[in-house]
């Protein structure tokens, strides 16, 4: 260790130091060298990917400690690059092929990718993500967050036809919330030991850069320790358009937008708005949304300033398959080329992956027939966006008269095997997160044996999703119960999968549970409720660019 780095860590994370509490409780919780120190050494001794190995005293993206600038004596706390080696002439469904896809040793083609989500059975393809879940994150914890999820505004230039969240401004329930009411959530948040808010909104044109700024300085004034996870990439390209920054282009205007918002309080950046990358689906469905190079790019300007950031993709919609494929396709090239060009100086990547189906009620792109639903014969033949979609994301709508006009909604088994493939593909992201807020708990829960290392967030709070119709409610013990049953044990962690409690003993959450019944009563708060709409036939389309 040297000198330099030694000082840099005494002075950081050193007993004095901001980070010295958090360690010293990590250490009274047994989390290293107690009676957790085994769960401690499966967790993170296998924090390793196709990409890098990652030393084992060491949260597998922490910034608040530096790094030494290279191995100490034993060979730890070293980011090594390993050699990735393809083979798309391999026969995706040979055993030995699928070993090393599952051991990192070979990284799965887009079009083994889909072959294996056509020809593997779902138990198949289900034992083989939780395999590769397994040799990332071994086979005893699994892990959940606190935190809640702040819709700050409803306002939104945006016309997603999926959303039945937006206002234009003038309606009755359209809202934006004042910092007293922001603040009061998080003490709420905070008093229930959560320790991240998730915040993100509509679209406001109404808001200048300056509501922003003191927002974030009267959080980190309040709540200092509360990490702000916020501002998706469609924001944050509009913000652009709206502040107007100096800068030439989007990167640069980005980058002195995203420097404002770090020095009053952001920590890392959500991965909202990610839906499909495909133009050809992103033009139906994202009206007056940034595109998938803006929504790529303001993530890569995020990981060079240092933050870490999730990905998304909502699904079960207009896409073909090969969509869903092309869509993880670019997160993983966008993700070597961060860990590549910014990883050795300290800088943020994608920490996480969800994905979960669209939910119609109450939306526009809802009211599109059911593929199908009314023609059963319809199902004999190939979808409007299989036939559309194409692997590198070049589908032209002229392909198919349909595409647009008909939907393919996912269910649990269309759920799992996305999320399955997206486990075996996505070798270079470290955590693949179960998405019960739309698919319920019980589903949610067996998404922990299809690649799934982490349940999410309790859920406080929900807007967006739940204006479409689904508003499944957990708190701490149920999601632990969760956890248990599914024969894991439950951790609390934070925005950077570091763990802050393993709940091993009897005064876990969900084992200090008597009355099972009463938590099942408790309600979801929610900002504001749609009106239903009702089924019509309708074309998804942008103005001016007809089927």
């Amino acid at each position: 260790m040297t000198n330099e780095f030694a000082a840099a860590y005494q002075s950081e994370c050193g007993p004095g130091g901001p980070y010295g509490a958090l360690r010293n409780s990590h250490q009274s919780e047994g989390l290293a060298g107690g009676r957790y120190g085994a769960l401690k050494t499966a967790h993170l001794d296998t924090v390793t990917s196709s990409r890098m190995i990652i030393g084992p005293d060491w949260s597998p993206f922490s910034r608040a400690c530096p790094r030494p600038p290279g191995p100490d004596a034993r060979g730890n706390y070293r980011i090594r690059s390993m050699p990735v080696r393809t083979r798309a002439d391999a026969d995706i469904l040979d055993p030995a092929v699928l070993e090393d896809i599952v051991s990192g040793q070979l990284r799965l083609g887009a079009r083994q990718a889909l072959e294996l989500y056509h020809r593997m059975p779902i138990q198949e393809l289900g034992r083989l993500a939780d395999a590769r879940c397994r040799h990332l994150h071994g086979d005893r914890l699994r892990t959940y967050v606190i935190d809640r999820n702040i819709n700050y505004t409803n306002v939104c230039t945006a016309r997603c036809t999926f959303c039945a969240f937006r206002r234009d401004g003038h309606e009755d329930d359209a809202y934006t919330l004042e910092y007293d009411e922001l603040l009061e959530k998080i003490g709420e948040l905070v008093a229930i030991g959560g320790t991240q808010i998730l915040m993100q909104g509509g679209m406001n044109p109404h808001l200048p850069l300056r509501w922003y700024l003191e927002l974030l300085g009267e959080i980190k004034s309040r709540y200092p320790r509360v990490h702000v996870h916020a501002f998706s990439p469609p924001e944050l390209v509009e913000f652009v358009r709206f502040f107007d920054p100096p800068g030439e282009g989007l990167e640069e205007k980005l980058r002195w937008v995203m420097r404002q918002l770090m020095a009053a309080g952001l920590d890392s950046v959500p991965g909202g708005g990610g839906e499909i990358f495909a133009p050809a689906v992103r033009r139906k469905i994202g009206l007056g949304k940034c595109d998938a190079e803006a929504w790529l790019t303001t993530m890569r300007v995020a990981h060079e300033l240092g933050m870490h950031t999730s990905a998304t993709m909502m699904f079960g919609h207009l896409e073909g398959i090969a969509d869903r494929i092309h869509h993880l396709d670019l997160v993983r090239r966008w993700q070597d080329r961060s860990i590549a060009d910014f990883a050795a100086e300290g800088g943020g990547r994608y920490v996480a992956f969800i994905s979960w189906p669209f939910q119609r009620q109450n939306t526009p792109l809802g009211r599109c027939r059911e593929w199908g639903a009314d023609d059963p014969g319809e199902l004999d033949e190939t979808f409007p966006g299989d036939v559309v979609a194409r692997l590198d994301g070049t589908g032209d709508k002229r392909d198919h008269p349909l595409f647009g006009r008909r939907v393919r909604l996912a269910g649990s088994t269309a759920y799992l095997r996305t999320q399955a493939i997206s486990r075996l593909y996505l070798d270079n992201v470290y955590s693949i997160g179960a998405s019960w807020v739309t698919m319920g708990p019980h589903i949610g829960q067996v998404a922990l044996h299809y690649g799934a290392n982490d349940m999410g967030s309790v859920m406080m709070e929900e807007n967006v999703v739940s204006a479409a119709g689904t508003t499944y409610c957990l708190n701490e013990p149920m999601l632990c119960r969760l956890i248990r049953d599914a024969g894991f044990l439950p951790a609390q962690r934070d925005n950077e999968y570091m763990l802050l409690k393993v709940h091993a003993d009897a005064d876990a959450p969900d084992l200090r549970v008597d009355d099972w019944s009463a938590l099942r009563a408790q309600r979801l708060h929610v900002e504001s409720a749609p009106e239903p709409a009702s089924p019509v036939e309708l074309t998804v389309e942008a103005t001016g660019d007809p089927c």
